[in-house]
Protein backbone atom coordinates (compact mmCIF):
# COMPACT_ATOMS: atom_id res chain seq x y z
CA UNK A 1 0.00 0.00 0.00
CA UNK A 2 3.21 2.91 0.58
CA UNK A 3 4.93 1.47 -1.70
CA UNK A 4 5.22 4.65 -4.24
CA UNK A 5 2.87 6.70 -1.66
CA UNK A 6 3.43 10.64 -1.87
CA UNK A 7 2.75 12.09 0.95
CA UNK A 8 2.87 16.05 2.25
CA UNK A 9 3.83 16.65 5.88
CA UNK A 10 3.57 20.46 7.15
CA UNK A 11 5.48 21.06 10.55
CA UNK A 12 7.71 17.88 9.18
CA UNK A 13 10.94 19.31 10.54
CA UNK A 14 10.78 18.32 13.81
CA UNK A 15 8.42 16.64 16.61
CA UNK A 16 5.55 14.44 15.47
CA UNK A 17 5.60 16.04 11.91
CA UNK A 18 9.41 14.32 11.55
CA UNK A 19 8.64 11.10 13.44
CA UNK A 20 5.38 10.76 10.70
CA UNK A 21 7.88 11.67 7.48
CA UNK A 22 9.60 9.00 8.93
CA UNK A 23 7.55 6.43 8.99
CA UNK A 24 6.55 6.98 5.30
CA UNK A 25 10.07 6.93 4.03
CA UNK A 26 10.20 3.61 6.09
CA UNK A 27 7.04 2.36 4.31
CA UNK A 28 8.15 2.92 1.24
CA UNK A 29 6.93 6.34 0.20
CA UNK A 30 7.74 9.38 -0.77
CA UNK A 31 7.49 12.61 1.45
CA UNK A 32 7.20 16.82 1.10
CA UNK A 33 8.43 18.05 3.87
CA UNK A 34 7.04 21.70 4.54
CA UNK A 35 7.97 23.97 7.44
CA UNK A 36 8.82 27.29 7.92
CA UNK A 37 12.21 28.61 6.44
CA UNK A 38 13.99 28.79 9.95
CA UNK A 39 12.60 25.20 11.16
CA UNK A 40 15.01 22.08 10.88
CA UNK A 41 13.16 21.01 7.65
CA UNK A 42 16.08 21.47 5.34
CA UNK A 43 18.34 19.49 7.95
CA UNK A 44 15.43 16.83 8.74
CA UNK A 45 14.94 16.25 4.67
CA UNK A 46 18.59 16.26 4.16
CA UNK A 47 19.21 13.49 6.77
CA UNK A 48 16.34 11.04 5.81
CA UNK A 49 17.93 10.49 2.70
CA UNK A 50 16.05 9.77 -0.64
CA UNK A 51 12.64 10.35 -1.84
CA UNK A 52 11.98 13.33 0.56
CA UNK A 53 12.55 16.53 -0.07
CA UNK A 54 11.89 20.10 1.76
CA UNK A 55 9.86 23.26 0.98
CA UNK A 56 10.08 26.49 2.97
CA UNK A 57 6.41 27.14 3.43
CA UNK A 58 3.69 28.68 6.26
CA UNK A 59 0.31 27.18 6.63
CA UNK A 60 -1.23 30.19 7.06
CA UNK A 61 -0.31 31.06 3.28
CA UNK A 62 -2.36 30.21 0.01
CA UNK A 63 0.82 30.63 -1.94
CA UNK A 64 3.42 29.01 0.16
CA UNK A 65 1.24 26.08 0.56
CA UNK A 66 0.48 25.98 -3.78
CA UNK A 67 4.04 26.26 -4.01
CA UNK A 68 4.87 23.07 -1.72
CA UNK A 69 1.73 21.00 -3.89
CA UNK A 70 3.62 21.99 -6.87
CA UNK A 71 7.03 20.95 -6.23
CA UNK A 72 5.07 17.67 -4.92
CA UNK A 73 3.79 17.19 -8.45
CA UNK A 74 7.13 18.41 -10.38
CA UNK A 75 8.81 15.64 -7.89
CA UNK A 76 6.95 12.77 -7.35
CA UNK A 77 3.92 13.26 -9.75
CA UNK A 78 0.74 12.83 -7.26
CA UNK A 79 -0.14 13.19 -4.07
CA UNK A 80 -1.96 10.51 -1.66
CA UNK A 81 -1.72 11.93 1.69
CA UNK A 82 -1.51 15.30 3.26
CA UNK A 83 -0.27 15.16 7.72
CA UNK A 84 -1.40 18.41 9.13
CA UNK A 85 1.32 19.01 11.96
CA UNK A 86 2.03 22.48 11.94
CA UNK A 87 1.05 24.29 14.96
CA UNK A 88 1.79 27.39 18.01
CA UNK A 89 1.25 26.96 21.69
CA UNK A 90 0.48 29.83 23.99
CA UNK A 91 -0.20 29.75 27.54
CA UNK A 92 -1.70 32.85 28.67
CA UNK A 93 -4.71 33.52 31.68
CA UNK A 94 -7.75 35.27 30.33
CA UNK A 95 -7.38 38.14 32.37
CA UNK A 96 -3.73 38.21 34.45
CA UNK A 97 -5.70 40.45 37.69
CA UNK A 98 -1.94 41.02 38.69
CA UNK A 99 -0.64 43.00 36.15
CA UNK A 100 -4.47 44.17 34.84
CA UNK A 101 -3.91 43.27 31.39
CA UNK A 102 -5.89 41.31 29.40
CA UNK A 103 -4.80 38.19 27.07
CA UNK A 104 -3.41 40.05 24.19
CA UNK A 105 -5.59 39.56 21.34
CA UNK A 106 -3.34 39.46 18.74
CA UNK A 107 -1.87 36.17 20.06
CA UNK A 108 -5.10 35.07 20.31
CA UNK A 109 -5.54 35.61 16.59
CA UNK A 110 -2.34 34.40 15.68
CA UNK A 111 -2.75 30.94 17.31
CA UNK A 112 -6.50 30.48 15.76
CA UNK A 113 -4.74 31.88 12.58
CA UNK A 114 -2.01 28.80 12.50
CA UNK A 115 -3.35 26.25 14.13
CA UNK A 116 -7.00 26.10 13.05
CA UNK A 117 -6.76 28.22 9.76
CA UNK A 118 -4.06 26.92 8.63
CA UNK A 119 -4.61 23.80 8.60
CA UNK A 120 -7.98 24.48 6.26
CA UNK A 121 -5.87 26.30 4.42
CA UNK A 122 -3.86 22.71 3.92
CA UNK A 123 -6.65 20.69 3.71
CA UNK A 124 -8.56 22.73 0.69
CA UNK A 125 -5.73 23.16 -1.06
CA UNK A 126 -4.55 19.26 -0.56
CA UNK A 127 -7.86 18.07 -1.86
CA UNK A 128 -8.03 19.62 -5.14
CA UNK A 129 -4.56 17.73 -5.99
CA UNK A 130 -5.16 14.21 -3.92
CA UNK A 131 -9.12 14.49 -5.90
CA UNK A 132 -6.93 14.19 -9.34
CA UNK A 133 -5.78 10.66 -8.36
CA UNK A 134 -7.41 7.28 -9.88
CA UNK A 135 -10.10 5.76 -7.09
CA UNK A 136 -8.83 2.51 -5.64
CA UNK A 137 -11.37 -0.50 -5.56
CA UNK A 138 -13.37 1.31 -2.59
CA UNK A 139 -13.37 4.51 -4.23
CA UNK A 140 -10.66 5.91 -2.35
CA UNK A 141 -8.14 8.63 -4.03
CA UNK A 142 -6.58 9.83 -0.62
CA UNK A 143 -6.57 10.42 3.01
CA UNK A 144 -6.04 13.83 4.95
CA UNK A 145 -4.93 13.28 8.31
CA UNK A 146 -5.14 16.50 11.04
CA UNK A 147 -3.47 16.99 14.18
CA UNK A 148 -5.58 18.30 16.93
CA UNK A 149 -5.33 18.17 21.12
CA UNK A 150 -6.69 16.44 24.15
CA UNK A 151 -7.02 20.18 24.93
CA UNK A 152 -9.61 20.40 22.71
CA UNK A 153 -11.47 18.49 24.97
CA UNK A 154 -10.27 19.70 28.51
CA UNK A 155 -8.08 22.47 28.10
CA UNK A 156 -6.41 23.56 31.06
CA UNK A 157 -5.91 27.24 32.58
CA UNK A 158 -4.06 29.27 30.36
CA UNK A 159 -4.92 27.53 27.11
CA UNK A 160 -7.97 29.52 26.07
CA UNK A 161 -6.32 30.01 22.82
CA UNK A 162 -4.54 26.58 21.85
CA UNK A 163 -7.89 25.09 23.18
CA UNK A 164 -10.14 26.91 21.10
CA UNK A 165 -7.83 26.69 17.90
CA UNK A 166 -7.71 22.70 18.64
CA UNK A 167 -11.29 22.53 19.07
CA UNK A 168 -12.24 23.89 16.05
CA UNK A 169 -10.05 21.59 13.58
CA UNK A 170 -11.96 18.89 16.09
CA UNK A 171 -15.35 20.48 14.67
CA UNK A 172 -14.39 20.58 11.05
CA UNK A 173 -13.16 17.07 10.79
CA UNK A 174 -16.97 15.48 10.58
CA UNK A 175 -18.35 18.05 7.96
CA UNK A 176 -15.16 18.09 5.95
CA UNK A 177 -15.17 14.36 5.82
CA UNK A 178 -18.64 14.47 4.27
CA UNK A 179 -18.02 17.57 1.80
CA UNK A 180 -14.99 15.54 0.07
CA UNK A 181 -16.79 11.57 0.39
CA UNK A 182 -17.92 11.88 -3.05
CA UNK A 183 -14.35 12.68 -4.17
CA UNK A 184 -13.41 9.35 -1.94
CA UNK A 185 -10.76 11.22 0.42
CA UNK A 186 -10.99 10.49 3.95
CA UNK A 187 -10.37 13.26 6.67
CA UNK A 188 -9.30 11.75 9.99
CA UNK A 189 -8.08 14.08 13.12
CA UNK A 190 -5.36 13.19 15.55
CA UNK A 191 -5.97 14.61 19.29
CA UNK A 192 -2.71 13.76 21.33
CA UNK A 193 -2.04 14.10 24.33
CA UNK A 194 1.46 14.58 26.61
CA UNK A 195 4.40 13.58 23.86
CA UNK A 196 7.90 14.40 23.80
CA UNK A 197 8.27 17.04 21.19
CA UNK A 198 10.75 20.12 21.13
CA UNK A 199 7.88 21.95 23.24
CA UNK A 200 7.85 19.68 26.38
CA UNK A 201 11.32 18.14 26.23
CA UNK A 202 12.26 22.44 26.62
CA UNK A 203 11.08 22.03 29.83
CA UNK A 204 13.14 20.93 33.31
CA UNK A 205 13.26 17.05 33.57
CA UNK A 206 11.48 17.58 37.13
CA UNK A 207 8.72 19.03 35.31
CA UNK A 208 8.50 16.60 32.78
CA UNK A 209 8.73 13.61 35.20
CA UNK A 210 5.75 15.60 37.19
CA UNK A 211 3.90 15.43 33.39
CA UNK A 212 4.87 11.88 33.43
CA UNK A 213 3.09 11.33 36.52
CA UNK A 214 -0.27 12.47 35.27
CA UNK A 215 -0.62 9.62 32.68
CA UNK A 216 -2.30 6.54 34.02
CA UNK A 217 -1.16 3.85 31.44
CA UNK A 218 1.14 3.82 30.38
CA UNK A 219 3.00 6.23 32.75
CA UNK A 220 5.16 8.51 30.40
CA UNK A 221 4.77 11.26 27.77
CA UNK A 222 4.11 9.63 24.48
CA UNK A 223 6.63 8.94 21.77
CA UNK A 224 6.37 10.75 18.48
CA UNK A 225 6.88 7.36 16.71
CA UNK A 226 3.60 6.43 18.32
CA UNK A 227 2.01 9.25 16.68
CA UNK A 228 3.32 8.24 13.15
CA UNK A 229 2.09 4.91 14.06
CA UNK A 230 -1.54 6.09 14.24
CA UNK A 231 -0.97 8.08 10.89
CA UNK A 232 0.37 4.44 9.24
CA UNK A 233 -3.15 3.12 10.40
CA UNK A 234 -5.37 5.51 9.50
CA UNK A 235 -3.65 5.45 5.66
CA UNK A 236 -4.24 1.79 6.07
CA UNK A 237 -7.87 0.97 7.49
CA UNK A 238 -10.27 2.70 4.55
CA UNK A 239 -13.20 3.12 7.25
CA UNK A 240 -11.42 5.56 9.81
CA UNK A 241 -13.03 8.50 8.21
CA UNK A 242 -14.76 11.30 9.91
CA UNK A 243 -13.45 10.90 13.10
CA UNK A 244 -11.18 12.66 16.27
CA UNK A 245 -8.98 9.96 17.48
CA UNK A 246 -7.05 10.35 21.21
CA UNK A 247 -3.71 9.50 21.59
CA UNK A 248 -3.48 9.78 25.26
CA UNK A 249 -2.57 6.85 27.55
CA UNK A 250 -6.27 7.38 28.97
CA UNK A 251 -5.14 11.40 30.13
CA UNK A 252 -8.05 13.65 31.23
CA UNK A 253 -6.11 16.81 32.25
CA UNK A 254 -7.03 18.85 35.23
CA UNK A 255 -7.41 22.49 35.83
Amino acid sequence: MFKGLVGLVTGGGSGLGRATAEQLLKQGGSVIICDLPNSKGQETAKQLGQNVAFVPGDVTSEQDIKAALQTTVDKFGRLDVAVNCAGIATATRTYNFKKNQPFDLNSFKKTIEVNLIGTFNVIRLAAGLIGKNTPDADGQRGVIINTASIAAYDGQIGQAAYSASKAGVVGMTLPIARDLSKQGIRVVTIAPGLFRTPLLEALPEAGLRALEATIPFPSRLGRPEEFALLVQTIIQNPMLNGETIRLDGSLRMQP
